[in-house]
């Protein structure tokens, strides 16, 4: 019993003949690409409520001295920036603050508008506040800014943590960015048009020269014949006028 059966699961991919495919079918990828521009240009627009940040800045130094500030003073508060941050990100300062402003959102979700960070080898520490109204923003950042002073302050038992900089009131929006999300569209575009035109290529089996005989029909091809375009065309016109007067007869 012979069992030699041909393997059709492996599928050989010419990726000349796939550049050339998807060449001559770069109108449907301009037409993906624009299409999914303008999409993600109108979502951005009026589909996603702009947010301002507004940022505050205290500088908090460990003395050990009233009089002078050491270096290992500066040293010290340098490795204490962590901890500065986690105080500022505690229960008790964000839940003052949305006690003191009667704010609708708990611990989680002003924690999630919040963001503290720190330059390294430095002692100041930013807070930023994203929210759609800046003068919102502003209000919670200052609010933040003060309890986070004398929360550390009475943690800590430190004198000087001081307020460099008050929140800002933004004149801009910090998100979403239109350009960005335009360019992601235009991407996301390009590779669903890709990804089609891969997979139309893949499904066409159809025969159009000796090779894809030998590869689909396993026969060898002994000769070819040039195809004529003038009897082609000929052909063509025969086709339409015999097309034209059966519509004549079918009106009559």
């Amino acid at each position: 019993m012979n069992t030699d059966v041909p393997n059709h699961d492996e599928i050989e991919i010419d990726l000349g003949e796939l550049f050339f495919f998807a060449l001559r079918k770069i109108e449907y990828v301009i037409l993906a690409v624009v299409l999914c521009s303008v999409i993600s240009f109108a979502i951005t627009t009026w589909c996603i409520t702009p947010m301002y940040t507004s940022t505050a800045k205290i500088y908090v130094l460990n003395r050990q001295s009233t009089d002078t500030v050491t270096s290992s003073d500066i040293t010290s508060s340098t490795y204490l920036t962590k901890d500065y941050i986690e105080m500022i990100q505690s229960r008790t300062v964000v839940e003052s603050v949305i006690d003191e402003l009667d704010l609708d959102v708990s611990y989680e979700g002003l924690l999630s508008v919040m963001t503290v960070t720190a330059e390294s080898d430095t002692r100041v520490v930013s807070i930023s506040v994203q929210d759609p109204d800046p003068f919102q923003a502003r209000d919670i950042a200052d609010a933040i800014c003060q309890a986070s002073v004398a929360h550390i302050k009475e943690i800590m038992e430190l004198e000087s943590v001081n307020i460099v900089d008050a929140a800002n009131i933004p004149t801009s929006k910090s998100s979403p960015s239109v350009t960005k999300n335009v360019i992601i569209g235009a991407l996301i575009g390009f590779l669903i048009s890709l990804a089609v035109i891969v997979v139309v290529f893949l499904l066409d089996d159809k025969v159009k020269n000796s090779e894809d005989v030998e590869r689909y029909l396993g026969l060898s091809v002994l000769g070819m014949m040039p195809l004529d375009e003038k009897l082609v065309r000929e052909k063509k016109k025969r086709k339409r006028k015999e097309s034209r007067k059966k519509g004549r007869k079918i009106r009559r």
